[in-house]
């Protein structure tokens, strides 16, 4: 094979596929029917920038309502949780896995100096950077690089979706971005795919094209372990339809037939709420909150719910006040939402969002979101969050 056409097949078969970098050996050796014994991590990213305060609402605080004459939730229609707060009644299907102790809410979780651009803040909460701080990896990514003992396989972080998120790129590991798994099997066993991996070995040395090569061997290495193993659990759980929905039962698949996978990333987006808020807000929180309540039951039914913790976030949350369009621009501090069967705290983590105490008509922080982070790769990745955060943080209690 020419190198030109090496190079122009290599481009096409790597396309709408994924993205591995570092090169490991093939892994279909392993044994098949190996059950997990891994913690797993399933982050939810919410894009867009969720409206916290119409999510969890402070139904108690008279302050919301004069803020929010337009859209605010009436009390008669919130879920209440407590004296205060409850949750918007789109989320009705969450108020089973509160009540079960399966789910806690970190209120005002945010980082100094805010950005209210999607993109920049986006950056931040997924590089876990200070806000002056402009870093190409992501948290995730730099556990991956971390040498921890699991970390040493591509499929340990895989992303649910056609692109890796930056939060998944570290400096010499990435995460892996699949839809499908089985199509994803199918395109790196195609005929030319074959060929290339198994011929021009000598390009392995060389620079640019020795990474592409390797990385064709490690995503057919990935593909077929990924498969092999999936494929042998039948799902029995019935999900909500929708896009949503079936990321989390791809998760839920992958969980349950015992991939060694640690980190999962799904998201669901179109939060930016500007105008006529209440019907896109409501109609999406339903949709997270079907796909929560299914998947959280089926991880349940299937004993996995003990090994895996779930974390939502998003960029930003809205101000306070509402605008003129019956919608709330950008803000900053919003909650984050816990599911797992080992909280150790659950239900309403910290207090409630102080209405009263605003800086320019924003939310103020309490918690550092990587302080959640540091929590998370100190109890429950087992890695000293300084080894990935760039500094120390303090853990929080919720595991």
């Amino acid at each position: 094979m020419e190198r030109r056409d090496f190079l122009k097949k290599a481009t096409f078969a790597a396309a709408g596929t994924l993205v591995v970098p570092a090169f490991m050996k093939p892994f279909e050796a392993l044994a098949l029917d190996e059950l997990s014994l891994y913690k797993n991590l399933v982050v939810v990213q919410l894009s867009g920038g969720n409206d916290g305060l119409n999510t969890v609402v402070p139904f108690g605080n008279d302050i919301y309502y004069q803020m929010r004459n337009g859209i605010a939730i009436k009390p008669e229609e919130v879920i209440k949780l407590d004296d205060m707060q409850g949750l918007n009644p789109n989320l009705s299907c969450l108020k089973e896995l509160y009540d079960q102790g399966w789910m806690s809410i970190i209120n005002d979780v945010g980082y100094p100096n805010p950005d209210r651009s999607h993109f920049r803040s986006m950056d931040i909460w997924q590089t876990a950077s200070d806000a002056n701080q402009y870093l190409s990896t992501g948290w995730i990514g730099r556990y991956l690089d971390s040498n921890c003992q699991t970390c040493k396989f591509p499929y340990t972080a895989i992303e649910v979706d056609d692109s890796l998120s930056l939060a998944m790129k570290g400096l010499s590991k990435k995460g892996i971005a699949l839809k499908d798994p089985a199509a994803l099997f199918r395109n790196t066993n195609e005929p030319f795919f074959r060929e290339m991996i198994q011929r021009d070995k000598d390009h392995l040395d060389e620079e640019n094209l020795g990474y592409l090569y390797k990385t064709m061997i490690e995503t057919s290495s990935s593909a077929n372990y990924i498969e092999n193993t999936s494929k042998i659990y039948k799902p029995n759980y019935t999900y909500p339809n929708s896009a949503f929905a079936n990321q989390l039962k791809t998760v839920s698949k992958f969980i349950c037939s015992g991939l060694k996978t640690r980190v999962y990333y799904v998201s669901l987006s179109g939060f930016d709420t500007h105008v006529n808020q209440l019907n896109q807000q409501g109609r999406l929180l339903q949709q997270y909150a079907e796909g929560m309540n299914a998947f959280v039951k089926d991880l349940h039914q299937n004993n996995k719910l003990e090994d895996t913790l779930v974390i939502t976030f998003s960029e930003f949350g809205r101000r306070v006040a509402q605008n003129a369009s019956n919608g709330t621009d950008h803000g900053t501090a919003n909650n984050m939402f816990l599911f797992g069967g080992r909280l150790k705290k659950q239900g309403i983590y910290n207090a409630a969002p102080d209405l009263a105490n605003l800086d320019n008509g924003d939310l103020k922080y309490q918690v550092d979101f990587r302080e959640v982070y540091g929590t998370i790769l100190d109890k429950w990745l087992d890695v000293n969050n300084s080894q990935v955060l760039n500094k120390r943080f303090n853990t929080l209690g919720f595991i």
